[in-house]
């Protein structure tokens, strides 16, 4: 795609300049949406907002959408906040201040303040960009990135600014092919020869399936560019219209693709992973979805690969001693297999099995957990069994408690999903 870029730029009056996406993007503002609450999450997003759910160990899910902007060099940044927010906004605080405002890079925090209408927060997607329309103008953008700030994907931004220039673009989507039967929980597209969308339907009851391929459709990822001037046009016009949800994927994208230049880019061209991995990108939206996720991370060879230093994601992490396993007897062995465990564990005399720990769990002897993710601060003591499950922050698992053995004992007490995921919070054990 660069390549294509550099020979457009050829017919152009002046020379060619290597540093053409390196441009785009310090261009560019990247207005990421945040402000989902998540409710298919049920009561692990009953404190917090879907962005900002621990994800991988020692992340939160915003951080993948921010670290893409980080990386590909989009420095100018807003998140739109609304529901929940605290410790979103406590996150992006501590791990996302270390842009320099003197270079014109920041990361900016822009909550739900009612700036246009003082009865009513944000309405829309569309809406929540309209309201920060004066901060965006303030930044001068050429270009600007609307992005959501809940899916887990690693992407170079650059790429498909690149490709929005070459095809001389009013508005670019990503996308990605989803198998058909998937396809009605997202906007489906169809695109020419050129890559140019010449239909889009929201959440459509039939999906269309892509020629010589019914059983995929060409659905959008959510992420949109467009030109500033033209997005400040839109935005108004939507603003204006009684009639509207004001959505991006209901409203504003179907209107410009029957009357501008709206082009595709398929997440291949844009992806960052390994040249023999197919593209990774997951919506964490169910507990089932969290879980499966989380999970292909503990595989020996990962389709996420969090170990690439070309592609960090960055996060804020507290500063915690190594994890530690003690004990070494016959029957009192700390040990993990096939799990990932973070900083400040301590797994005294128990087995970790084919699970991920975040920060600061402690397990104790006797103890099984097992397909399982264990969220931050959790304590699980002594002889307890703990399968496929999912162990909220901060949870205090008392001893001999056994979880995701008997499904029926468990819906007295937890959430247990169809495919047998048992939830476990705070509120739940009665330690709110």
């Amino acid at each position: 795609m660069l390549k294509t870029v550099q020979e457009n730029s050829k017919t152009r009056s002046k020379p060619r300049d290597p540093r053409f996406v390196s441009q785009l993007t310090r261009s560019t503002f990247a207005m990421i949406l945040a402000g989902g609450r998540g409710s298919r999450l049920h009561e692990l997003t009953n404190w917090r907002s879907k962005p900002a759910v621990p994800f991988g160990g020692k992340f939160r899910i915003i951080d993948f959408t921010l670290s893409n902007c980080v990386n590909s060099g989009v420095r100018k940044v807003g998140v739109a906040t609304q529901y929940k927010s605290q410790s979103l906004v406590r996150h992006l605080q501590l791990g996302w201040s270390f842009l320099d405002g003197r270079l014109g890079e920041f990361i900016e925090i822009m909550p739900a303040q009612q700036q246009v209408n003082e009865s009513s927060w944000y309405r829309g997607t569309a809406d929540a960009v309209f309201q920060n329309m004066r901060e965006i103008r303030a930044s001068t953008p050429e270009y600007v990135l609307v992005l959501s700030g809940d899916h887990i994907y690693r992407m170079d931004y650059g790429r498909i600014l690149a490709a929005h220039v070459a095809n001389q673009a009013d508005l670019s989507v990503a996308c990605i092919e989803v198998p058909i039967e998937e396809a009605k929980g997202f906007g489906v597209m169809a695109v020419n020869a050129e890559q140019r969308v010449v239909s889009f339907e929201e959440k459509p009851a039939q999906p269309q399936g892509m020629p010589g391929r019914p059983d995929v459709a060409l659905a959008s990822m959510g992420i949109y560019v467009f030109n500033a001037d033209f997005l400040f046009e839109q935005l108004q016009r939507d603003a204006d219209d009684p009639k509207s949800s004001h959505d991006f994927g209901k409203d504003l994208i179907p209107h410009c693709v029957k009357r501008y230049r709206t082009f595709a880019q398929t997440f291949a061209d844009s992806h960052v992973g390994e040249p023999d991995k197919p593209p990774y990108w997951r919506d964490v939206g169910t507990l089932d979805a969290y879980w499966e996720a989380n999970m292909d991370l503990i595989q020996v060879v990962p389709q996420l690969n969090l170990y690439d230093k070309n592609w960090p994601i960055w996060t804020w992490q507290q500063q915690l001693p190594p994890a530690k396993f003690v004990f070494d007897f016959g029957d009192r062995r700390g040990m993990a297999l096939d799990a990932t465990v973070s900083g400040g564990c301590i797994i005294s005399g128990a087995t970790v099995r084919r699970s991920l720990l975040y920060s600061g769990v402690r397990v104790d002897s006797h103890t099984l957990v097992e397909d399982s993710i264990v969220l931050p601060d959790v304590q699980i003591g002594e002889g307890c069994v703990l399968k496929k499950c999912i162990i909220d922050s901060d949870c205090v698992i008392a001893p001999g408690t056994h979880i995701g053995v008997d499904p029926k004992e468990d819906l007295k007490r937890f959430r247990v999903t169809e495919s047998g995921i048992t939830l476990v919070t705070i509120e739940m054990l009665g330690q709110a």
